[in-house]
């Protein structure tokens, strides 16, 4: 199904995505009227002729370029469906992007773009910390093919990024990998000075792309290939979905790029199905609103764990007065703090294990972005594959506990904080005194 560029104006204005997220890409007389788009859920296609199906699967093959205004058509649904095209249609609207993919995880988007644009004897600088799990595949599945991966952490200064590149041999730096803000420590990459090096040190023949997982603030808040971004990434199970009902990923790019990354993915099957993909368009339709609120209520209460006793430190973007180059990269690059806040409870793992067992309304679980709010503790849970000695220079202490705050009223979301605190009591390195 192509998409038709009358949608996205009126009177020659260009519509916001919120608005196009309820009809881009899709025309209810294609399905007898449907305001929604239906689930195709078909594993393969009719063809009019035996010649149609050989143009669909040369283009799909790119065994030849398509004539002007010739688009592939449906195949199968490991290569299209009407489902995942509606919906990719609309995932380009927040980033600017010219094209999407969908994925079946937030990791099957992130390992077959990797594995799409990396060959063996490259190397992947990357930012640190990320996502355990996209922690263990940069620096041991990446490493069975042949690849390599060298960490940077989220404070270094140009200069430092500049010498460690120069510390690389020329020829394999082939990408540069993000993850802004960083899970869970909330530390922010400068994008620009990213791009600026990949450009400084790549060549068209060897060029090194910037690749950032989104995730954290998600597209309503950064639009990365706005400051330089080669490749967005996403796990849409978290804000674009939003409700804790599915997993899913995606991708998003030039549509060179995605051709690549979109090959890869016809040959490793980790598309997402039709049904995941209808309930992303059903999120889509509120992820501003939702992300908004959240957002709200995420500023209250960081505010208020900041004041708190027994809080030692906060780790949320508007909190970030003792780092002006923080501050400098989260002015430009950010529209919102966002609803993701870690902390530091006063004390260790066991504190924070008390208070995270005394929760009744936030639900102590990981994943984040959904309409509850959940809490977990990085350093046992979500990055439990990362060593203490990493742990601690990536910033994740024992006491680091990481909040996503959903849609629930923030007041009774610190009651719970509250009472939860209550239950802690105070920690033998803590003096009475600083009680008062």
């Amino acid at each position: 199904m192509s998409n038709t560029p009358e949608h996205a104006q009126i009177g020659g204005k260009n519509l916001r995505p919120e608005s196009l997220m309820m009809s881009y890409g899709y025309t209810p007389a294609w399905s007898e009227g449907a305001i929604k788009p239906p689930i195709f859920q078909t594993s393969t296609f009719v063809f009019n002729s035996a010649e149609e199906g050989k143009a669909f699967f040369e283009l799909a093959y790119g065994l030849r370029q398509a004539a002007p205004d010739e688009e592939m058509g449906l195949i199968y649904s490991r290569l299209n469906n009407p489902s995942l095209e509606i919906l990719e249609h609309r995932l380009t609207l927040w980033d600017g992007a010219e094209e999407a993919a969908s994925f079946a995880s937030g990791m099957a988007a992130i390992s077959t773009t990797l594995l799409a644009l990396l060959q063996p004897g490259d190397v992947v600088l990357h930012s640190e910390p990320v996502y355990g799990g996209s922690d263990f595949f940069l620096k041991n599945v990446l490493r069975k093919f042949g690849i390599e991966a060298v960490g940077f952490r989220p404070t270094a200064t140009p200069a430092e990024l500049t010498a460690q590149v120069a510390g690389i041999e020329q020829g394999r730096l082939a990408m540069i990998f993000v993850e802004t803000p960083a899970n869970p420590t909330n530390h922010l990459v400068d994008l620009e000075a990213c791009a600026a090096l990949a450009r400084q040190h790549g060549t068209p023949e060897h060029p090194i792309r910037l690749v950032v997982d989104n995730t954290f603030l998600g597209p309503v808040f950064q639009h990365p290939l706005k400051h330089g971004a080669d490749v967005v990434l996403y796990s849409a199970t978290k804000f674009l979905g939003g409700h804790s009902d599915l997993i899913a990923g995606a991708a998003l790019a030039s549509k060179p790029l995605m051709k690549e990354i979109k090959a890869m993915r016809t040959f490793m099957g980790t598309m997402c199905d039709p049904n995941t993909g209808w309930m992303l368009m059903r999120s889509l339709e509120t992820l501003k609103l939702r992300m908004e609120r959240a957002a709200h209520s995420a500023q209250i209460i960081a505010d208020w764990l900041r004041e708190h006793p027994l809080v030692e430190r906060t780790y949320y973007l508007t909190h970030l007065e003792h780092n002006p180059a923080q501050q400098d990269i989260y002015r430009r690059h950010c529209l919102s703090p966002g609803s993701m806040i870690s902390f530091d409870i006063r004390g260790g793992e066991d504190e924070a294990f008390r208070f995270l067992n005394a929760l009744k309304l936030i639900k102590l679980a990981v994943s984040l972005g959904g309409t509850e709010s959940l809490a977990e503790h990085p350093g046992t849970m979500t990055h439990s594959d990362i060593t203490l000695d990493e742990q601690r220079e990536m910033g994740i202490t024992p006491q680091m506990i990481r909040l996503s705050i959903g849609v629930e009223d923030p007041q009774d979301l610190m009651l719970d904080l509250g009472q939860a605190f209550e239950a802690v009591g105070v920690p033998k390195q803590v003096p009475q005194l600083e009680m008062a």
